[in-house]
């Protein structure tokens, strides 16, 4: 027999525990939904999902003949191909988790006022959606990297690349939220993040070492050490070009901005479950 105190509410935000539970609940649906999308996106095309290849790629190539070959700025670097390719293989994987976050919602208001669930689930597949697309351009990577001269190859240090990855993942995951609730109030953001996902990509030295262009300002060179994205990179390039380990400031910093916007990302993204359905969020 069921009692009154059996009953909760079907609608409206449920309570951090329950909604946790009830995001766990889903875990499955969350897994086929965004093992589905992998293997479908790319249906339309002929090369299929080998475009999640050739973008990265291509993308490396053209920085490659811009930045090193016409103006040079692989001067006094061994290896500035492997520089390249690492830079724009793995920002992108952040730039995307921008870019989908401002539309992950209004993408999805048919089913968002079709069922009951969790809301989360939705950035949550998206997150991974993208991170199993990105498994092959991941091993590419590493081809080049040790395939082409001078032949990076593997070290002690590359170990590290699976926690640098998921500390990547967890920061990607709160920028995730907090845009997907963003994109909510302002519509037009996600008009912006072509603009900032460029700016970021420069500010981060993606494409060529601002590390050493910023040593003259040393207030600027403070704020793009403290930028996570840029940390994130040179500990990447640190381990896989020069078998380096992170030191223990990189490590502080990366843990408290994975974390931090993680928590944060997830408390602003329920505060607004509500919301979600409301017909100004077209």
């Amino acid at each position: 027999m069921y009692g009154i105190d059996d009953l909760h509410e079907v609608t409206g935000r449920p309570p951090l525990g329950r909604y946790v539970k009830q995001l766990w609940q889903r875990r499955h649906f969350i897994w086929l939904q965004s093992r589905s999308r992998v293997m479908t996106d790319n249906d339309d095309s002929r090369l299929g999902s080998l475009w999640l290849i050739f973008k990265p790629l291509l993308d490396a190539t053209f920085y490659w003949l811009i930045f090193g070959v016409l103006l040079g700025l692989d001067r006094g670097m061994d290896n500035f191909v492997a520089f390249i390719i690492i830079g724009v293989f793995m920002y992108q994987y952040t730039s995307t988790a921008l870019s989908t976050g401002t539309k992950t919602i209004s993408s999805s208001k048919a089913m968002i006022r079709a069922f009951q669930f969790p809301r989360m689930a939705l950035p949550l597949a998206d997150l991974v959606y993208d991170f199993l697309q990105r498994i092959p351009a991941l091993l590419v990577m590493f081809v080049i990297i040790m395939g082409m001269p001078p032949h990076e190859l593997p070290e002690l240090a590359w170990l590290l690349f699976p926690v640098l990855l998921l500390l990547q993942t967890l920061l990607d995951f709160g920028l995730t939220l907090i845009f997907a609730r963003l994109g909510t109030v302002l519509p037009d953001v996600s008009r912006t993040m072509p603009f900032l996902t460029r700016l970021l990509m420069y500010g981060s030295g993606v494409i060529f070492p601002i590390g050493n262009l910023a040593e003259k300002v040393p207030a600027l060179l403070t704020v793009i050490e403290l930028n996570p994205v840029y940390v994130l990179l040179e500990s990447y390039r640190g381990i896989l070009i020069d078998g380096t380990f992170p030191d223990p400031q990189q490590w502080i910093t990366l843990s408290a901005w994975a974390v931090g916007l993680l928590i944060v990302g997830f408390f602003v993204f329920w505060q607004g479950e509500e919301s979600y359905s409301r017909d100004q969020y077209k």
